[in-house]
């Protein structure tokens, strides 16, 4: 691994260090921020010698953990990897396939996506993500354009859906199948492979190599092919592996590691599994979301960190202080969360030099409320969380403070797929709650002059994948890439995303209004799931609200309700009461013209099944507008909740 260093001054450390962003102003407001990198560029190699790396260097040290069938956690050695990812490399060579060649898969968050993944760029191949809930439509646009040679599904039903359009796909010769071991026969095809043609392909790649094609989730339009490279992702892991020195590095009484069950058709899954086998940190997979599957994995694998979205969160908590009001204890509840934001806060300040940091009395009470409250959440998400690393979206300082008071440090981040994940993230040791935090080290953040977030830095993408030129498309205009996302920098570098610069809603009093934070703020709500702002040419802004059916069975329960259709639900007086404050508290931050006036509480919930959400949970609001036409109309004739 190489070695990190201060840029500022040259010395090597072994500690977590803050290195002050380089700001510059225009008019006396923050344009851009630049921190410099915190380890030296990688000049050789590729992701595909990790593996044979850490089997040279510890080949008896845990590098994965494997979920068996009877529900266990069987360790994997670096030794033991290395060897499984060489034999299915052995065996990818022996099915023809060649240096460049381009393989997709499609799988939930499963062990063989990782392997699959080190063993096709040992081979010498490109990866492409497919995600498992993908329509068929959108798995053939994605295998056509990207000139896909091979596709690997994890269930026989996903390679059945795809079997009848397969004909217009000339260039996909290969099918294979993990719940049909056709991964191990693949280990076994390749034996009378030489371990030297694995090595010879891997000595063809450098950091300059496509590593993967990630597709975009297409909330805009039909998704592009993102060429990142071998370096892009070293760029990118290897200084968040200095920066988030707690996580990756740390010497402490309980090993690190790292449980992912977001996607890993998703780049943020991508980065944190590298990651993970660059600096040796124990990592498993975990491929349900579902509480009845994912609660159970978190208790038997009992990660020291988590890699989330603010919705999981958010549920987290709304679950907790259902729980304590099922029970009795809500204003128990409440004031242990209380006592957890000032707690956070306080921490914050300290960090800041603002504050002296928490006081007796403070401690006292979170040390009163730990086993009633804090030791629940915790052990909700295993036990041993220490850590969680979160983007996709804000989580807002009142939800991170109150995590970071409760024992859970949040180290909040900003990326996009173009940027190889994360671009942005709070630093350990001067976190800013309510932020995205600063530039990573190598990064530099500007703001244009309309407001639009311009990104800089060796983890930004060579390029788009243009299939009718055979190559790649650069996407960034004199070394800097236009993100679409607006924000601002504060007076220390720290980014805050205010919008989507597509997405602005301008009323017909010609009033802005970006609509992502107000969405963001009131989905935090117990009982909302998702809520989508409308109003662009209209005269007032107005809400589509969709609620959580586990918010709305307990609020139910508790207000001896009986259940009822869900078109009868949306209706129900005190509800709409419920939901009416929620948005009074938000429009307390806003101007008049900028407020929510009415809103429509829907009887469905916007799925990425019905093609209202993207894989990772982002609205679709062009689907969603065009499948709602009629809910939006009756918004502006009176007809709805005010």
């Amino acid at each position: 691994m190489s070695t990190a260093y201060s840029s500022a001054t040259g010395d090597e450390y072994g500690a977590p260090v803050l290195v002050e962003p380089e700001l510059r102003r225009l008019d006396g407001i923050v344009r851009e921020a630049a921190v410099p990198p915190l380890v030296r560029p990688v000049r050789h190699g590729s992701l595909a010698d990790l593996p044979f790396d850490n089997a040279h260097a510890v080949p008896q040290s845990v590098v994965l953990s494997r979920k068996t069938v009877d529900g266990r956690w069987a360790d994997v050695t670096a030794a033991e990897f290395a060897e499984q990812v060489q034999a299915v490399a052995k065996g990818l060579i022996a099915e023809g396939l060649m240096p460049g060649d381009r393989i997709a898969v499609m799988a939930r968050t499963i062990y063989e996506w990782t392997l699959i993944d080190f063993a096709a760029w040992a081979a010498g191949l490109v990866t492409v993500p497919i995600y498992p809930t993908s329509s068929v439509y959108q798995a053939c646009w994605i295998l056509h354009d990207s000139g896909a040679v091979a596709l690997i599904t994890e269930t026989a039903g996903q390679a059945a859906a795809l079997g009848p359009e397969l004909g217009r796909l000339p260039g996909l010769r290969h099918v294979w199948v993990v719940e049909k071991d056709h991964v191990e026969l693949l280990a076994e095809s390749g034996a009378h492979v030489p371990d030297s043609e694995v090595e010879v392909r891997r000595g063809m790649l450098v950091p300059d190599t496509i590593a993967t094609l990630v597709y975009t989730s297409g909330t805009t339009g039909r998704p592009k092919g993102c060429a990142l490279t071998h370096g892009n992702f070293f760029a990118g892991i290897d200084n968040a592996i200095e920066l988030l020195y707690p996580v990756f590095k740390a010497e402490t009484s309980e090993d690190a590691s790292v449980l992912l069950f977001l996607p890993m058709s998703h780049v943020f899954g991508r980065m944190v599994a590298v990651a993970c086998v660059r600096a040796r940190v124990r990592f498993g997979h975990a491929p349900s979301l579902s509480p009845e599957d994912l609660l159970p994995d978190l208790a038997s694998f009992r990660p020291t960190c988590l890699l989330t979205i603010p919705y999981m969160l958010e549920k987290v908590y709304n679950s907790a202080r259902a729980k304590a009001e099922s029970g009795g204890r809500a204003s128990t509840f409440d004031r242990a969360a209380a006592v957890a934001i000032r707690y956070g806060e306080a921490l914050e300040a300290r960090q800041a030099g603002t504050g002296p940091g928490p006081g007796r009395s403070l401690k006292a009470a979170r040390a009163m409320y730990d086993p009633l409250v804090y030791r629940r959440i915790r052990n909700a998400m295993g036990g041993r969380v220490r850590y969680a690393i979160c983007g996709g979206s804000p989580l807002g300082r009142r939800l991170a403070a109150f995590y970071a008071g409760a024992g859970i440090e949040i180290f909040e981040g900003y990326g996009l797929t173009e940027t190889t994940g994360a671009t942005t993230v709070t630093p350990p040791l001067k976190p800013r709650l309510g932020t995205v935090g600063r530039p990573m080290p190598g990064t530099r953040v500007r703001i244009a002059a309309d407001g639009e977030i311009l990104i800089s830095g060796d983890h930004v993408l060579r390029g788009y994948w243009d299939a009718q030129a055979g190559g790649v498309v650069p996407a960034a205009r004199d070394g800097w890439f236009a993100t679409g996302d607006l924000g601002e920098l504060d007076d220390e570098g720290y980014l805050t995303i205010t919008g989507r610069k597509k997405e602005i809603l301008i009323t017909a009093g010609g009033k802005s209004v970006a609509p992502a934070p107000l969405e963001n703020w009131l989905r935090s709500h117990p009982l909302i799931s998702q809520c989508m702002l409308v109003g662009d040419g209209r005269p007032y802004v107005a809400a589509l609200i969709t609620l959580d059916p586990d918010g709305i069975t307990h609020w139910r329960r508790m207000n001896g309700k009986h259940p009822v259709p869900p078109e009868l639900l949306v209706d129900d007086e005190e509800l709409q009461g419920v939901i009416q404050r929620a948005l009074d508290e938000a429009n307390k931050t806003l101007s008049r013209p900028e407020s929510i006036r009415r809103f429509m509480i829907l009887p469905v919930d916007f799925t990425e099944e019905a093609g209202h959400l993207t894989p990772s949970m982002k609205l679709r609001r062009d689907v969603i507008l065009k499948d709602f036409a009629a809910e939006v109309e009756a918004l502006y004739e009176g007809r709805a909740g005010a």
